[in-house]
């Protein structure tokens, strides 16, 4: 059995400026006091996690050790480092506890004394009041700065631009990059062609050998599409355009579902606010028409197709690329199957040749999961409910 130590800053600001060895130099001399030593094994540390989520890696760490009986005892300097919400708070040291693992923290110790208690929850309500706060009005404070044109809403600026080093957030450092202006120009130039799409213009692009904006070389449609549809490139740039949302669905299956980030749709246009005037790269009349024809190409998507059933909708990745797989009915026979994105256009997965998976019959793929589901419906023991 051993004791180890939690230690946890929100912000990487917060990182640099040692709190976090802080924290474990108070940490390390109450247990030298106590005659405990501590390895550095036993230290669980998470640099730059909110303390709002339970997703971080070195917390991951700490309980999967105590669920498997290795951890006597943790100690933390306070309550919000382990969690800023209260309801996290009691589920973490509840889950300690049932492993035989107590939870101590320096400052006001916990027993199981009601006024000990009591005390726990004041301290993790006013933690989730102190963040709601501080979170609100940096917003409002954005806010104002962009509203005054001077903060720009970028924490990188978008493909063809770059920004003053020194003042990297002030818009009146903002150029255009020549080489890479002159990829979006293009890139604009050629969606605006008749019959081209975003999958023949990443095509295009990888055959010229141009690298993508992270320095692949294969181009995305996500890129693309991003280019396409950032009114930036026609000289102007807005903040509170996007709003962020809960993904609802993987992007595959075998991946998390991920955050919140910003998405479709659009906030009203009366919400924009205009941040500052830039170079332009292309016309606001060739940005409107390459945002026409990608709504019309979008009304057009082979996801909008339910003519046929499939159960297993966005819910198949492929066993060798791991790419999602979609649902193909074939004209002729009537066969359902679902078939790799990256066996039917190699650009899907950013890849030079075409995915070698073959077609999975989705008649007894969809049978055995369901055979797979009612099973473990009939031992709900085997089901495990995760924090």
């Amino acid at each position: 059995m051993r004791t180890v130590v939690y230690v946890r800053v929100s912000t990487s600001r917060q990182a640099q400026a040692q709190t976090i060895e802080q924290q474990l130099e108070r940490l390390r001399a109450h247990l030298v006091a106590q005659e405990c030593r501590l390895a550095e094994e036993d230290i669980f540390r998470d640099d730059g996690y909110s303390g709002s989520t339970l997703n971080r890696p070195g917390l991951d760490r700490l309980r999967d050790r105590a669920a498997a009986g290795e951890v006597e005892r943790v100690f933390l300097t306070a309550p919000d480092r382990l969690a800023r919400k209260y309801v996290h708070q009691v589920l973490l040291i509840e889950e300690l506890q049932q492993h035989n693992c107590q939870v101590e923290f320096l400052e006001h110790p916990m027993s199981q004394d009601p006024n000990d208690q009591l005390l726990l929850q004041i301290r993790g309500a006013v933690a989730e009041y102190e963040r709601t706060l501080i979170a609100e009005r940096m917003r409002r404070g954005r806010l104002s700065k962009y509203r005054a044109g001077m903060l720009l809403p970028w924490t990188r600026p978008p493909y063809g631009y770059r920004l003053d080093p020194e003042r990297p957030r002030d818009p009146a450092g903002v150029r255009a990059e020549e080489a890479e202006g002159a990829i979006v120009t293009e890139i604009f130039a050629k969606y605006l062609r008749d019959g081209v799409s975003l999958f023949q213009l990443a095509r295009d692009l990888y055959e010229a050998g141009i690298p993508s904006p992270t320095g692949r070389k294969l181009w995305s449609t996500s890129s693309l599409r991003g280019i396409l549809t950032n009114p930036a490139y026609t000289g102007q740039v807005f903040a509170n355009r996007m709003k962020c949302r809960t993904p609802k669905i993987r992007r595959s299956a075998t991946h998390p579902i991920g955050h919140p980030h910003p998405s479709e749709p659009l906030r009203p246009m009366e919400e924009w606010i205009a941040v500052a005037t830039i170079p332009a790269l292309v016309t606001q009349e060739q940005f409107n028409l390459a945002q026409a024809k990608m709504a019309q190409n979008k009304s057009f998507a082979r996801r909008n197709n339910k003519a046929h059933q499939y159960l297993l909708r966005a819910l198949v990745s492929c066993g060798v690329c791991q790419l999602s797989c979609f649902g193909r009915t074939l004209s002729k026979s009537a066969c359902r199957y679902y078939v790799c994105a990256g066996k039917d256009r190699a650009i899907m997965g950013r890849l030079p040749e075409k995915c070698s998976s073959r077609y999975t019959p989705a008649d007894q793929l969809e049978d055995w999961v369901w055979q797979d589901l009612c099973q473990l419906l009939l031992q709900p023991e085997n089901i495990t409910f995760l924090p």
